[in-house]
């Protein structure tokens, strides 16, 4: 059985980005005859928004994604993470080094992030305080082939090193949590954004270090803005949450996301299925700009 999963953080607003990647994660394993898991990821708690889970799940159902089963939430999930951690302890190691990029560490990363490689400084020494738990990387390029984009490989020691996986066994980074939830729930295919391309690569290292099989990977393309950073708040016009304010028809949506992957410009994503495939794919990302969004919020029908 074919597991895909939607997995927003509740940070603020969906917006056009997320909605097309969740469509491709919707399409690829409905098309397959597979299950869709929801999983709502707010292990980051100060950025996390009143409300946001109840309007992801709204505005998920207006685009016309569903998914089986009860919503699983992370921060709900720590008894479990604290088991996983356990299991870790022969990979991972204690560090006491205090850097200002630590306190991100359970955010998922954002395209554009500078990230410092880990010297190791911990790795054989006890620390007086513990900071966080580092994975051991072992030198070597980690390689997987994605569905879109072919074959990737990644030199994780020399690229960020030793990377964080938990700040304690109940508070695990993201890329500990990831891969704990993608195995524990079953999920066979990650679809996400391609910014999440290095991520990959470390969470494959989480699953050796758990002896657990990794899914299939497909990375979409971002939608980006005119400043060619993914969409954030300053791209205010391309929620989800203001198009529907604004009026626009769900199926209008879903059209644009359709016809900017490649595909027919059909109304439902159930349309789709029978067009869905990834080499029909666009591997160009799509910058919003002035005129598109107006293609998609203005009504020409006579």
């Amino acid at each position: 059985m074919i597991v895909g999963r939607l997995a927003p953080s509740p940070t603020g607003s969906l917006h056009l980005g997320n909605a097309r990647t969740f469509l491709w994660a919707w399409l690829s394993a409905r098309a397959q005859g597979g299950r869709v898991l929801l999983r709502i990821e707010d292990l980051d708690t100060p950025r996390v928004k009143p409300g946001a889970v109840e309007a992801i799940e709204e505005d998920l159902r207006w685009l016309g994604l569903d998914w089986d089963g009860p919503v699983e939430v992370q921060s709900r999930r720590r008894d479990h993470y604290v088991k996983v951690f356990e299991r870790m302890k022969p990979s991972i190691y204690p560090c006491g080094c205090t850097r200002a990029d630590l306190a991100a560490a359970a955010s998922a990363p954002n395209e554009g992030d500078s990230e410092l490689r880990y010297p190791g400084t911990c790795r054989n020494r006890a620390p007086d305080k513990v900071v966080a738990w580092r994975l051991k990387v072992a030198p070597g390029t980690v390689a997987f082939d994605d569905r879109l984009s072919g074959r990737h490989e990644i030199d994780v020691a020399a690229t960020v090193g030793d990377f964080v996986v938990a700040k304690s066994p109940e508070q695990p980074a993201y890329q500990l949590a990831v891969a704990a939830d993608d195995i524990d729930q079953g999920v066979t295919e990650v679809v996400r954004g391609d910014d999440l391309v290095p991520s990959t690569a470390r969470q494959l290292l989480v699953y050796r270090a758990l002896g657990a099989e990794p899914p299939a990977y497909g990375h979409a393309p971002l939608v980006v803005g005119t400043d060619g950073k993914r969409l954030a708040k300053r791209h205010g016009e391309s929620r989800i949450a203001a198009l529907r304010r604004s009026g626009v028809p769900a199926g209008r949506v879903v059209a644009t996301l359709a016809r900017w992957s490649g595909l027919p410009p059909l109304e439902r994503p159930s349309e789709l299925l029978p067009h869905w495939s990834w080499a029909k794919l666009s591997r160009d990302r799509v910058i919003l700009t002035r005129e598109k969004l107006n293609e998609l919020t203005t009504d020409d029908s006579p």
